[in-house]
């Protein structure tokens, strides 16, 4: 009996390396107070989500083309509203201004109420890991943010497709848990 258990047990782990080999790891987490999902789908839903990108991932690459290789897998993996991504600037940005910041190879120190306003650090990339800190800004305010990195070898990986897919399940969680507070929550009819 104990050599069948040790069998089945090795063909359970073989089985799950593929999974782990797609599988991104994603950092913590914070959610503004004022984070709502239901804020993001109605502001989302049907139209232009802007993403702006800070660093490249991978520096032997040209910018532009790391940028348009990762915009279909973002498109891909995108949550819930019909909303496409898109690098494109508002003619004149949009109040309330909601836009997702993706910086590459962030500095240790940088926090997200500043990348929300417009600054950000680097740090020295590691050769062969794609490495992102996602931020959902709301104006000069972050409403979430997250970080998220895995083994990838260029901007066509498709570990990066599902690292997106499992960082914006974080980055704009519909968890009821994040639901503002809606005068108590008890009805006093």
């Amino acid at each position: 009996m104990r050599l069948r258990t040790k069998i089945v047990a090795a063909l359970l782990a073989v089985a799950a390396l593929p999974a782990a080999a797609y599988a991104a790891t994603i950092g913590g987490t914070y959610y503004a107070v004022q984070y709502d999902y239901r804020e993001f789908f109605a502001a989302t839903d049907g139209k232009n989500f802007q993403v702006v990108l800070h660093g490249n991932p991978f520096p032997g690459t040209d910018p532009a083309v790391v940028a348009r290789d990762l915009l279909p897998m973002m498109q891909a993996a995108k949550p819930m509203p019909r909303l496409t991504f898109t690098y494109e600037t508002p003619p004149e940005p949009p109040r309330p201004n909601y836009r997702l910041m993706l910086v590459f190879d962030p500095a240790n120190d940088l926090n997200s109420d500043s990348v929300c306003k417009g600054t950000v650090r680097f740090k020295p990339g590691k050769p062969g890991v794609f490495n992102v800190y996602a931020i959902y800004c709301r104006n000069d305010m972050t409403m979430s943010e997250t970080t998220a990195w895995t083994p990838a070898n260029g901007p066509t990986d498709p570990r990066i497709g599902e690292l997106f897919r499992e960082l914006f399940m974080v980055v704009f969680s519909d968890s009821p848990s994040l639901k503002p507070n809606q005068g108590g929550g008890f009805s006093r009819n």
